[in-house]
């Protein structure tokens, strides 16, 4: 009877995030990128940090709600010890609609990005970022590292926490097959993370956290930790309805 509720949740769960991700957006899943829809935008932002991982990625918005994302597999170091490695990701995406409305907004009253965006000074280096915007309205494009505008260097922000998350996604989808004793530190870490706010959007990993859950070769507190998760999901997906 626990086995069948157990089941009967995590349906209920991964249903409820299916339809938070597929919510953020109308347009079909097979919506070509390069057909921009008539009176709608784009927005292309680029991330380069050769220390991190993955080094390279673009997150391409559509302004009805069509995403992807795209990034490059970097080269572990040489003393390296993560038995996860490295590896591309090319897929689509659904973002928070308050971040796509806040992206657009940003971009059409800063004059589609033509604007010197660049802090200067003598600062971290934390990547270099480029945000691009192509409408029938307008088109323009900046590069920052730090921005020089608090609200834009938000967005960027918020933006590299949909790449963190989709990349522990990866990583789970992994571990789970090769390394499961790996998903308990890698699920607290996203755990943290979401708190911290270095991660979001996890509707966009609901699968991999429901393969988790419902594993019964993997430890009892790894599958509450994606549960858990999947619960914050659904939270996510009720407050955007």
């Amino acid at each position: 009877m626990r086995m069948r509720s157990v089941s009967t949740l995590l349906a209920v769960l991964l249903s409820a995030c299916t339809l938070a991700a597929q919510s953020r957006g109308n347009a079909p899943a097979q919506a070509q990128l390069t057909d921009l829809a008539v009176g709608s935008g784009r927005i292309v932002y680029t991330f380069d940090q050769p220390e991190l991982q993955p080094p390279h990625y673009t997150i391409t918005l559509e302004e009805n709600g069509v995403g992807r994302f795209v990034s490059k597999a970097g080269t572990p170091p040489p003393d390296d010890t993560d038995d996860v490695y490295p590896a591309p990701m090319d897929r689509e995406i659904r973002v928070d609609p308050a971040l796509l409305a806040d992206l657009f907004r940003y971009a059409r009253a800063h004059q589609y990005f033509n604007q010197d965006c660049n802090r200067k000074g003598r600062l971290a280096f934390t990547g270099n970022k480029t945000m691009t915007y192509v409408g029938p309205d307008g088109r323009g494009s900046c590069a920052f590292v730090w921005a020089n505008n608090s609200e834009l260097q938000q967005l960027s922000e918020r933006l590299n926490a949909v790449a963190f998350t989709l990349e522990v996604g990866r990583r789970l989808d992994v571990e789970v097959h090769h390394d499961p004793l790996g998903l308990d530190a890698e699920l607290e870490s996203l755990e943290n993370a979401v708190q911290e706010q270095r991660a979001n959007d996890l509707p966009n990993i609901a699968p991999e956290l429901q393969y988790i859950a419902s594993d019964q070769d993997v430890m009892n507190r790894v599958r509450k930790r994606a549960l858990a998760l999947l619960s914050r999901c659904e939270a996510a997906g009720v407050r955007n309805q």
